[in-house]
């Protein structure tokens, strides 16, 4: 996804102290990202970042907040929605001692931060992981606001099984 939209970050910026960042793609490309994200539309996209050193490594933290339009796997009406979370990224260089190790086995717990991520080179497509955390929180299968699945099974059981029980109970 990081060829529709990118924002390149030289790590050496983080020199002179922590960075905050304001990311807003243009129309066109919130244009280019709706196939890319499966829905509809993207309407408007904007992610607060801020950026500081963490071990040997970068710590992006901050927030997107996000309005696609979807359409209703119910009613398949079209409307908006509104997504937005948190941004929690921490990177390691390649080679880094604070990189998790391939060779232990990981137990993940949901409540503990996610382990560093190995950053190739010294930049950062900041773009990349606003669309990364994005996609995790568009809803697969959107609902208009208050909109429910009522499901009422037929009365008229007409499987095989039951026509021969219903011939059973009328010639027995």
């Amino acid at each position: 996804m990081s060829e529709v939209w990118t924002h390149p970050f030289k790590m050496g910026a983080l020199a002179r102290g922590p960075v905050t960042l304001r990311l807003e793609p243009d129309a066109a490309t919130l244009k280019a990202l709706a196939p890319k994200l499966g829905v509809r539309a993207v309407k408007s996209l904007s992610a607060d970042l801020r950026l500081r050193t963490w071990l040997d490594g970068v710590e992006i933290g901050g927030r997107f907040q996000a309005v696609v339009e979807q359409e209703s796997g119910l009613s398949l009406e079209v409307f908006d929605q509104t997504v937005e979370g948190p941004i929690e990224v921490r990177l390691v260089p390649a080679g880094s001692p604070n990189a998790p190790d391939p060779e232990i086995e990981i137990e993940l717990d949901p409540e503990s931060p996610d382990p560093p991520e190995i950053l190739e080179g010294d930049t950062i497509d900041l773009a990349a992981y606003v669309i990364e955390h994005l996609a995790v929180e568009i809803d697969p299968f959107p609902r208009l606001p208050g909109e429910t699945f009522d499901y009422t099974p037929p009365q008229d059981d007409d499987s095989p099984f039951a026509v021969l029980k219903r011939l059973k109970d009328d010639h027995g």
